[in-house]
């Protein structure tokens, strides 16, 4: 018997119309889930992501639970990196570490490249388990974008200002632009795997590049962004982008080969079209709301909706991560009230 897959996720991000505004939360695989949390206690992150049917079950629980529209492979934007010989570890409390940082062209030129069936199959089982047997709505697979992994692999952890990278970046050219290109190989080859294993969208993360101004988005990293979206455009599949504190750079996103643009909870979907955005948007619900009293929650959520009933073109996101102190209760109830408050 064939699973009826409810594909309104899709129809939105291509812009056409829909019976209502669909939505899935960033990061809702995990961190605030009592299911998760007791997986933690006997495993870590790259462990789960290492054994699909249990990788499979924690990307599949919040669209049991919460009943959104699409699921998120649970990874992270670490995941492909060991296979290019960058030596990663995710600190609990920290975030993503990195002992041998990059300082040079020669360790640029040291970097390998990933073969995705052999040096990650797990994630790609992970995702023919949960599109072949599992899943009644799309999965999106999602990938880092190198100027955010870059920050990684260069300051050796999480950083406030991204001196180093920056600082790399304008120093060095070159050895920059070396990165970028290796960076953009990989993030090509490990999303074409993706989708070839079963994902229906592609959501890149740009989390940090809104630590850049447009100008130098420009020069440095709009060149690299539009190559790898041209490339991933030919496996006709939505593709997304993201980024934290980019505004300012909305009206170049809106120029690169891509279907819809993420907007964090500082840009409303009418000031984006205000700026003169024209792709599909998703977002933008700030994630402290959720941890506010229902009827601020029902307000603010019922303002996007607004907006995003008028303007047509959207999918409802948060601003960002959903983090762990948010009750899994409300994110469903969020749900509810987005589909019915929306019903066309």
């Amino acid at each position: 018997m064939t699973r009826k897959i409810n594909d309104t996720i899709i129809r939105a991000y291509k812009g056409e119309s829909v019976d209502y505004t669909p939505a899935w939360f960033m990061r809702q695989a995990g961190r605030s889930q009592e299911e998760y949390r007791k997986l933690k206690e006997k495993y870590s992150l790259f462990e789960i992501t290492h054994q699909p049917e249990l990788c499979a079950y924690v990307t599949r629980l919040p669209v049991e639970q919460y009943d959104v529209d699409a699921a998120i492979l649970y990874k992270d934007i670490m995941s492909p990196l060991p296979a290019i010989g960058v030596d990663v570890d995710i600190k609990a409390g920290i975030g993503p570490v990195i002992s041998n940082p990059i300082k040079n062209i020669q360790d640029v030129e040291n970097l390998g490249t990933i073969n995705p069936s052999e040096d990650v199959p797990y994630v790609l089982e992970t995702i023919r388990i949960l599109t072949e047997k599992q899943l009644s709505v799309p999965l999106i697979g999602f990938s880092g974008a190198p100027f955010t992994l870059a920050s990684y692999m260069i300051e050796g952890g999480p950083s406030k200002n991204y001196s180093k990278v920056k600082a790399f970046m304008y120093r060095d050219t070159d050895a920059w632009f070396a990165l970028m290109d290796k960076l953009a190989d990989m993030t090509i080859t490990y999303v074409k795997a993706q989708i070839d294993a079963g994902a229906k969208a592609i959501q890149i993360f740009d989390s940090w590049v809104g630590a850049l101004n447009a100008s130098d988005y420009r020069v440095y990293i709009k060149p690299i962004m539009t190559r790898i979206f041209a490339e991933l455009q030919k496996e006709n599949v939505p593709l997304v982008m993201f980024g934290v504190g980019a505004s300012h750079l909305l009206l170049e996103w809106n120029d690169l080969p891509l279907d819809v643009i993420g907007l964090d909870w500082r840009t409303s979907i009418a000031e984006a079209r205000e700026l003169g955005v024209t792709k599909v948007l998703q977002g933008n619900l700030d994630p402290a709301i959720l941890l506010s009293d229902w009827d601020t929650i029902e307000t603010r959520t019922k303002e996007i909706l607004d907006q995003s009933i008028a303007d047509g073109r959207h999918v409802f996101n948060l601003g960002h991560g959903v983090t762990p102190d948010i009750n899994p209760e409300i994110l469903k109830k969020l749900t509810n009230l987005i589909h019915s408050y929306s019903k066309r």
